[in-house]
Protein backbone atom coordinates (compact mmCIF):
# COMPACT_ATOMS: atom_id res chain seq x y z
CA UNK A 1 0.00 0.00 0.00
CA UNK A 2 1.28 3.33 -0.57
CA UNK A 3 -0.68 7.10 -0.39
CA UNK A 4 -1.73 8.95 -3.74
CA UNK A 5 -1.96 12.44 -3.73
CA UNK A 6 -5.29 11.64 -6.17
CA UNK A 7 -7.05 8.65 -4.51
CA UNK A 8 -5.81 7.77 -1.05
CA UNK A 9 -4.04 4.84 0.24
CA UNK A 10 -3.72 2.76 -2.72
CA UNK A 11 -2.47 -1.12 -3.91
CA UNK A 12 -2.18 -4.24 -5.63
CA UNK A 13 -4.84 -6.86 -5.13
CA UNK A 14 -3.62 -9.65 -3.85
CA UNK A 15 -6.04 -12.09 -5.63
CA UNK A 16 -5.46 -10.29 -8.78
CA UNK A 17 -9.12 -9.48 -9.57
CA UNK A 18 -8.69 -5.82 -10.50
CA UNK A 19 -5.89 -4.26 -11.95
CA UNK A 20 -3.86 -2.37 -9.67
CA UNK A 21 -3.76 0.67 -7.99
CA UNK A 22 -6.95 -0.32 -6.34
CA UNK A 23 -8.65 2.23 -3.21
CA UNK A 24 -8.11 1.07 0.17
CA UNK A 25 -12.55 1.38 0.29
CA UNK A 26 -12.98 -0.95 -2.59
CA UNK A 27 -15.31 -3.66 -2.28
CA UNK A 28 -14.12 -6.66 -3.78
CA UNK A 29 -16.79 -9.42 -4.74
CA UNK A 30 -14.53 -12.74 -4.03
CA UNK A 31 -13.45 -10.89 -0.60
CA UNK A 32 -14.17 -13.38 2.68
CA UNK A 33 -13.17 -12.56 6.22
CA UNK A 34 -10.48 -14.76 7.51
CA UNK A 35 -11.79 -17.98 8.89
CA UNK A 36 -15.20 -17.31 6.97
CA UNK A 37 -16.84 -20.70 5.65
CA UNK A 38 -16.56 -19.81 1.61
CA UNK A 39 -19.86 -19.00 -0.04
CA UNK A 40 -22.06 -22.18 -1.61
CA UNK A 41 -22.25 -22.59 -4.94
CA UNK A 42 -24.72 -20.93 -7.19
CA UNK A 43 -28.06 -23.38 -8.19
CA UNK A 44 -27.50 -25.43 -10.99
CA UNK A 45 -30.25 -26.17 -13.60
CA UNK A 46 -31.91 -29.21 -14.43
CA UNK A 47 -29.51 -31.29 -16.50
CA UNK A 48 -26.32 -28.46 -16.56
CA UNK A 49 -23.30 -30.41 -15.42
CA UNK A 50 -21.19 -29.35 -12.38
CA UNK A 51 -18.26 -27.68 -12.57
CA UNK A 52 -20.17 -25.13 -15.09
CA UNK A 53 -20.25 -22.18 -12.41
CA UNK A 54 -24.00 -21.43 -13.18
CA UNK A 55 -23.36 -20.04 -16.53
CA UNK A 56 -25.28 -21.22 -19.31
CA UNK A 57 -24.05 -20.84 -22.85
CA UNK A 58 -25.69 -17.93 -24.89
CA UNK A 59 -26.55 -19.77 -28.35
CA UNK A 60 -25.32 -19.16 -31.15
CA UNK A 61 -26.77 -16.65 -33.37
CA UNK A 62 -27.57 -16.90 -36.92
CA UNK A 63 -25.02 -14.50 -39.17
CA UNK A 64 -27.02 -11.77 -40.54
CA UNK A 65 -27.95 -11.67 -43.88
CA UNK A 66 -24.89 -8.31 -44.65
CA UNK A 67 -22.68 -10.70 -43.35
CA UNK A 68 -23.65 -13.85 -45.08
CA UNK A 69 -23.06 -11.27 -48.30
CA UNK A 70 -19.54 -10.21 -47.34
CA UNK A 71 -18.38 -14.19 -46.30
CA UNK A 72 -16.11 -16.10 -48.15
CA UNK A 73 -17.64 -18.26 -50.78
CA UNK A 74 -16.83 -22.39 -50.16
CA UNK A 75 -14.18 -23.39 -51.73
CA UNK A 76 -14.94 -25.20 -55.13
CA UNK A 77 -15.25 -29.21 -55.06
CA UNK A 78 -13.33 -31.08 -57.58
CA UNK A 79 -15.06 -33.28 -59.83
CA UNK A 80 -15.47 -36.68 -59.34
CA UNK A 81 -13.35 -38.65 -61.75
CA UNK A 82 -15.28 -40.31 -64.80
CA UNK A 83 -14.73 -44.11 -65.03
CA UNK A 84 -13.76 -46.02 -68.40
CA UNK A 85 -15.57 -48.36 -69.56
CA UNK A 86 -12.44 -50.48 -70.81
CA UNK A 87 -12.92 -54.16 -71.27
CA UNK A 88 -9.68 -55.85 -70.26
CA UNK A 89 -8.85 -59.05 -68.06
CA UNK A 90 -6.31 -58.53 -65.48
CA UNK A 91 -3.30 -59.90 -67.54
CA UNK A 92 -4.08 -56.86 -69.67
CA UNK A 93 -4.56 -54.29 -67.29
CA UNK A 94 -0.97 -55.35 -65.92
CA UNK A 95 0.69 -55.23 -69.05
CA UNK A 96 -0.40 -52.07 -69.75
CA UNK A 97 0.83 -50.75 -66.46
CA UNK A 98 4.39 -52.08 -66.92
CA UNK A 99 4.13 -50.18 -70.60
CA UNK A 100 2.94 -46.76 -68.89
CA UNK A 101 5.30 -47.29 -65.76
CA UNK A 102 8.52 -48.19 -68.25
CA UNK A 103 7.45 -45.29 -70.45
CA UNK A 104 7.53 -42.85 -67.35
CA UNK A 105 10.76 -44.26 -65.68
CA UNK A 106 12.75 -44.39 -68.41
CA UNK A 107 13.13 -48.45 -67.80
CA UNK A 108 11.46 -50.93 -70.29
CA UNK A 109 12.64 -54.81 -71.49
CA UNK A 110 15.52 -55.21 -74.03
CA UNK A 111 16.09 -58.57 -76.12
CA UNK A 112 19.47 -59.75 -76.44
CA UNK A 113 20.62 -60.99 -80.09
CA UNK A 114 19.40 -64.01 -81.30
CA UNK A 115 22.94 -65.67 -81.86
CA UNK A 116 23.85 -64.94 -78.28
CA UNK A 117 20.78 -67.13 -76.61
CA UNK A 118 22.20 -70.21 -74.83
CA UNK A 119 25.91 -68.29 -75.04
CA UNK A 120 28.54 -67.88 -72.05
CA UNK A 121 30.93 -65.65 -70.77
CA UNK A 122 34.12 -67.36 -69.94
CA UNK A 123 36.55 -65.79 -68.05
CA UNK A 124 40.02 -67.47 -67.87
CA UNK A 125 42.77 -66.55 -65.50
CA UNK A 126 46.18 -65.83 -66.55
CA UNK A 127 47.57 -68.03 -64.00
CA UNK A 128 48.30 -71.80 -64.27
CA UNK A 129 45.97 -74.09 -61.78
CA UNK A 130 43.77 -72.21 -61.14
CA UNK A 131 39.76 -72.66 -62.37
CA UNK A 132 37.83 -70.35 -65.45
CA UNK A 133 34.33 -68.84 -64.42
CA UNK A 134 31.49 -69.25 -66.89
CA UNK A 135 28.64 -66.96 -66.54
CA UNK A 136 25.40 -67.59 -68.68
CA UNK A 137 25.01 -65.06 -71.22
CA UNK A 138 21.61 -64.14 -70.35
CA UNK A 139 22.09 -63.65 -66.61
CA UNK A 140 24.78 -61.27 -67.82
CA UNK A 141 22.70 -59.27 -70.29
CA UNK A 142 20.48 -59.10 -67.51
CA UNK A 143 22.63 -57.51 -65.32
CA UNK A 144 23.70 -55.19 -68.35
CA UNK A 145 20.09 -53.95 -68.72
CA UNK A 146 19.56 -52.93 -65.06
CA UNK A 147 22.48 -50.66 -65.01
CA UNK A 148 21.63 -49.04 -67.99
CA UNK A 149 17.60 -48.43 -66.46
CA UNK A 150 19.09 -47.80 -63.20
CA UNK A 151 21.32 -45.04 -64.63
CA UNK A 152 18.28 -43.80 -66.47
CA UNK A 153 16.44 -43.29 -63.47
CA UNK A 154 19.29 -41.48 -62.14
CA UNK A 155 19.39 -38.72 -64.82
CA UNK A 156 15.85 -38.28 -64.73
CA UNK A 157 15.89 -37.47 -60.94
CA UNK A 158 18.85 -34.90 -61.83
CA UNK A 159 17.00 -33.11 -64.05
CA UNK A 160 14.11 -32.92 -61.81
CA UNK A 161 16.29 -32.15 -58.79
CA UNK A 162 15.24 -28.80 -57.65
CA UNK A 163 18.51 -27.87 -54.89
CA UNK A 164 20.77 -28.67 -57.80
CA UNK A 165 21.46 -25.72 -60.09
CA UNK A 166 21.86 -25.65 -63.76
CA UNK A 167 25.73 -25.82 -63.66
CA UNK A 168 26.24 -29.11 -61.54
CA UNK A 169 23.34 -30.78 -63.44
CA UNK A 170 25.51 -30.68 -66.11
CA UNK A 171 28.25 -31.57 -64.37
CA UNK A 172 26.24 -34.53 -63.61
CA UNK A 173 25.15 -34.92 -66.94
CA UNK A 174 28.97 -35.37 -68.11
CA UNK A 175 29.66 -38.50 -65.74
CA UNK A 176 26.82 -40.03 -66.74
CA UNK A 177 27.13 -39.75 -70.45
CA UNK A 178 30.75 -40.79 -69.91
CA UNK A 179 29.29 -43.81 -68.07
CA UNK A 180 26.70 -44.68 -71.26
CA UNK A 181 29.99 -44.11 -73.46
CA UNK A 182 31.66 -46.50 -71.67
CA UNK A 183 29.02 -49.38 -71.96
CA UNK A 184 28.58 -49.01 -75.14
CA UNK A 185 30.66 -52.13 -75.48
CA UNK A 186 27.72 -54.12 -74.47
CA UNK A 187 25.30 -52.95 -77.47
CA UNK A 188 26.48 -55.99 -79.42
CA UNK A 189 24.08 -57.74 -76.73
CA UNK A 190 21.19 -56.08 -78.13
CA UNK A 191 19.01 -57.15 -80.61
CA UNK A 192 18.05 -53.52 -81.37
CA UNK A 193 20.38 -51.19 -81.40
CA UNK A 194 18.17 -48.24 -79.80
CA UNK A 195 18.22 -50.49 -76.71
CA UNK A 196 21.60 -49.82 -76.16
CA UNK A 197 23.64 -47.44 -75.17
CA UNK A 198 24.85 -44.33 -76.10
CA UNK A 199 27.75 -41.92 -75.11
CA UNK A 200 28.95 -38.71 -76.14
CA UNK A 201 31.25 -40.39 -79.60
CA UNK A 202 34.70 -39.48 -78.27
CA UNK A 203 34.69 -42.00 -75.59
CA UNK A 204 32.37 -44.73 -77.30
CA UNK A 205 33.59 -47.59 -79.11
Amino acid sequence: MHEDPARGRVGECALEVYPPPVKATATCARYRAKGAPPPPPPPRAAGQPRGSGGRSRAPERAPSPERRAHAAPPPPRSPLPREIDIDMDIDEFRRVLREVLSEELGVGRAEMGGRWEGGEIVLRPGKEGTAEKRIPLDVFFHKVVMLRDKLRVLEQKINAHEGLSDAEKVQLQAYITGCYGTLTTFNVLFARREDGFTGSGRDSD
